[in-house]
């Protein structure tokens, strides 16, 4: 199994103090966890795309450059990006640049977004996001492959010919595709032979498993070989220590804080006390053997190859966060790396070798052919 850590470059008071710390300091949090995941021993670090309040990550790949310029090993993963609201000509552009400057260790998952400020943003609605999602998507893939790209597409000018540079470090970058809530996505993913990556985060496991089991029955569908799709998955929260009581304790105050700030939203919660929170949602609140049985207990439903951590803080003290994170590499990551198969393609840079080197990807259907 491989770990994760993912921000979405929340820019809001602390949950637990009510400080809201100035613009630049939450970029330069965002780079310190980046680096102390490389340090810990996680695979990779994702950077969301969000163009609304109270979110400020609207430029993953210019985040993401200066973290590839600051580490060597760890993988570079966008957590999404909304291709329903860009222009994929550009977006391709950007991210195979950061391909080449972080010397091959890209990821993208890629998706819709959601949010109505930065749908209306970029006049993009309802009825045509899932179109051009899919249309951005296919075009994306297509660039990346060919060198020169003959297309018409619904919502953006034609290209005739097109080169697109620069050509790409990796052939091609390995694309996942978020899921939350839409089989479009997940058809998506299917169709074309790529793996899934479950939100699993604002509700009980349920849905979620239920869209991972229609992905694999979509996946054979379009005739790829049922032992090749991956899926990774999502954690609402993360919080370890020796033991539960501790955990819970230190849990707590952070939990009441997004609890305040829901109800000043006007949202009602999915989780109304923390006990519901840990019993319920994908939360891995706990000691070290709870986190991992309840990783496997939901590995049963999902059989997920790949998992993500929150790498925020997010109320928690700094030295809280660090202790916890250690102790998930020490105690939790360990046993389920041993327990839980990786994906099956390489992790690796692309240049960790003498020179460039394909990503494998999985082995295309009839809609690749």
């Amino acid at each position: 199994m491989k770990f994760l850590a993912i921000t979405l470059i929340v820019h809001a008071p602390d949950p637990v103090t009510g400080v809201l710390k100035p613009t630049s300091e939450r970029f330069r949090e965002v780079i310190d966890n980046a680096l102390l995941a490389e340090e810990l021993g996680f695979d990779g670090f994702g950077v969301g795309e969000r163009h609304e309040r109270p979110f400020i990550s609207s430029s993953p790949p210019v985040v993401l450059s200066h973290i590839a310029a600051l580490t060597s090993r760890i993988r570079l993963f966008t957590a999404v990006t909304t291709l329903s609201l860009l222009d994929p000509v550009r977006a391709y552009e950007d991210y195979a640049t950061l391909d080449h400057l972080s010397a091959g260790r890209l990821d993208l998952i890629i998706g819709k977004g959601n949010g109505t400020a930065q749908r209306e943003l970029f006049h993009v609605t309802p009825e045509d996001q899932w179109d051009r999602n899919a249309e951005s998507y296919e075009l994306f893939r297509r660039i990346w492959r060919q060198d020169k790209v003959t297309a018409s597409p619904r919502f953006r000018p034609e290209l005739a010919g097109a080169e697109v540079w620069p050509r790409p470090l990796q052939q091609p970058v390995r694309v996942w595709h978020g899921s939350a809530t839409s089989r479009e996505s997940v058809d998506l993913a299917a169709r074309y032979g790529d793996p899934l990556f479950s939100a699993n985060v604002s509700n009980p496991i349920g849905p979620y498993a239920e869209l991972i089991r229609y992905y694999r029955q979509r996946w054979e569908h379009y005739g790829h070989d049922p032992g090749r799709a991956v899926v990774g998955a999502g954690t609402a929260g993360y919080y370890a220590a020796r033991s539960s009581q501790e955990a819970i304790a230190a849990y707590r105050p952070v939990f009441e804080g997004y609890l305040g700030f829901q109800k000043r939203l006007g949202v009602e919660p999915v989780f109304p006390t923390l006990q519901d929170f840990v019993e319920r949602s994908s939360a891995l609140i706990g000691s070290p053997q709870q986190v991992i049985e309840k990783v496997h207990r939901y590995h049963e439903q999902f059989g997920h190859s790949v998992l993500h951590l929150h790498a925020d803080a997010g109320g928690l003290t700094g030295a809280q966060h660090r202790a916890s994170l250690e102790l998930f590499q020490s105690d939790i990551a360990p046993v389920l790396r041993r327990d839980i198969p990786d994906p099956p393609f390489p992790w690796a840079p692309v240049l960790a070798g003498p020179g460039p080197a394909s990503v494998p990807q999985p082995e295309p259907g009839p809609a690749d052919r």
